[in-house]
Order: structure tokens, then sequence, then C-alpha cells
């Protein structure tokens, strides 16, 4: 076999495919180096992962609290509002920053470790689920506090927490990929995410807009897909209605994300070693 042949061979989705599969299968590897991602970086802190569970709630009563005020929104409304909001946030916004530099960060392993690619994204979305796992206990006290309104229908909060899951590993894939071959990419995400920010409904809500007389911007910002990802997880954890529209914006997402991720490791899943 020529090395062309085997550069073609290498270029099918079924090696995209299995590359996917492979990594899922080695689930204790990635499991343990998730939770070692951890342990590592709170090494000798009393309090571990939970200074970052103190520095959001910190966060969002600070904010919850201040917006409440300026605005005039109810406490027990907007709190909760803002808490689940950053909280989602972080998942997300982790998954879009540090999967861009997945592979560039895991150099050494990439080299020296045969294992697919996979296994990193893996670990990475890994890490931030727990990280999310705990950031959930503030609103859990402020649920407590603040009494939600839950019905049964609220259930799908599950099922739509298994969509940004999902999301968040085709994105740290396929951004992983680009930006270990172009390097401008990752501080391009970086300001781009920053300004999502404030386009997304974290720290302020459509009755704001709406008072303020902002109606265009609320159309505008129908446009910004991180909207439609975090509303289908803050609306049943909320107890509101949930608006379908969402769901369909995020599932057809999923969709093109995952076709568009499994085009990019068709082609270039096999350079990424030589470009990290």
């Amino acid at each position: 076999m020529t090395f062309i042949d085997a550069a073609a061979q290498s270029k099918t989705f079924g090696r995209a495919w299995q590359d996917l599969a492979t990594g899922f299968g080695k689930r204790e590897l990635w499991l343990h180096l998730g939770w070692q991602d951890i342990k590592q970086r709170y090494r000798r802190s009393v309090l571990g992962p939970f200074w970052i569970t103190i520095a959001t709630g910190t966060m969002a009563c600070a904010l919850g609290g201040l917006y409440s005020v300026l605005f005039g929104l109810p406490l027990a409304e907007h709190l909760p509002y803002v808490t689940l909001g950053l909280i989602i946030w972080n998942l997300i916004n982790a998954s879009i920053l540090e999967g861009a530099d997945v592979f560039v960060s895991n150099e050494g392993l990439i080299k020296q470790l045969p294992t697919p690619l996979s296994v990193h994204v893996y670990r990475l979305v890994w890490r931030q689920v727990i990280l999310f796992g705990h950031n959930v206990i503030i609103f859990v006290i402020i649920a407590v506090i603040f009494p939600q309104p839950w019905k049964w229908t609220d259930l799908s909060v599950i099922p739509a927490l298994a969509l940004i899951v999902l999301n968040c590993v085709w994105v740290a894939l396929c951004f992983g990929i680009l930006a270990t071959r172009y390097r401008d990419i990752s501080p391009l995400l970086f300001s781009l995410v920053q300004l999502l920010f404030y386009l997304t409904p974290i720290i302020w809500n459509d009755q704001m807009l709406q008072e303020q007389g902002a109606g265009t911007w609320a159309r505008i910002i129908e446009f910004n897909p991180l909207l439609h990802y975090v509303d289908i997880v803050r609306a049943p954890l909320l107890g509101a209605d949930q608006e379908w529209r969402h769901w369909a914006v995020v599932i057809v997402l999923t969709v093109v994300g995952w076709v568009v991720t499994l085009l990019a490791m068709r082609q270039y899943r096999s350079r990424v070693a030589y470009w990290v």
C-alpha cells in the first residue's frame, strides 16, 4: 500500500466515526483524566473546585440583586434566572474556549500516546460537566429559599442537558481541529464569545428590553444561537413555559454542527498530530 493510498483511506467518514466510537469506549481513561484535572488544579486547596462555585454564586447574587433593583424586578424571580444563566453559560463558554485549545494543550499526549483524538474532547467535556454539577448546588440553595413552580413537564431539562453536552462535544472537536491549524481562531473566538455574553439574556431578560422600548433588539438577538441553548435548560428549571422554537433551533444546530464536525474529522483528523 502506497503512502497516497493510506492517506486516502484515513480520509473517510468510517475512520472519523471510528475515532468517536473508540474514544468513547475508552471511558475509564478520559473519566479518570478529567477527574485528575480537577484534583490537580485544586491540589492542596481546602475547598477545591468549590472555589468556582463560590465565585459563580457571588457573581450571581451580585448581578441578580443589582439588576433586580435597577429594573424593579422581583428578587425571587430574577436571582434564580441570573444564577441559572451564569451556570449554563459557564458550561458553554468553557466548551468553546477550552475546546479551541484542546489539542494544543494536549500536545504531549497526542504525540506520545496513540489514542483517538476524541478522548481529549471527552475528557474536556467530562471535566466541565463535573464543574457544572458543582455550580448547580448554588441554584439548589436558591431554589430552597425561593421555591420554583415546577411541574412534570419540567423533566425535559434532562434531554435538554443531554443536547447541551452533545453540542459541547462537536464544538470542542470542530473548533479544536480548526484552531490547531489556524491559531488566530482561538483569540477570535474569545472576543466573539465575550460579545455574545452581553447579547445573551443572562443578566437581563425580554421584559427589560420591552420596558426600555428596545423591541428591535429583541428581534435581532433571536439570531444569537446561544440564547436558544440557554433557554432549553433554564426554562424547565424555573418552571416556566417552554417555547418550542428554542428546541427546534438547537436540534437543527446540533445536526448541522455534527455534519460539519464529521467533515472536518474526515479531512483533517490525521493531520492534527503534525499541527500541534
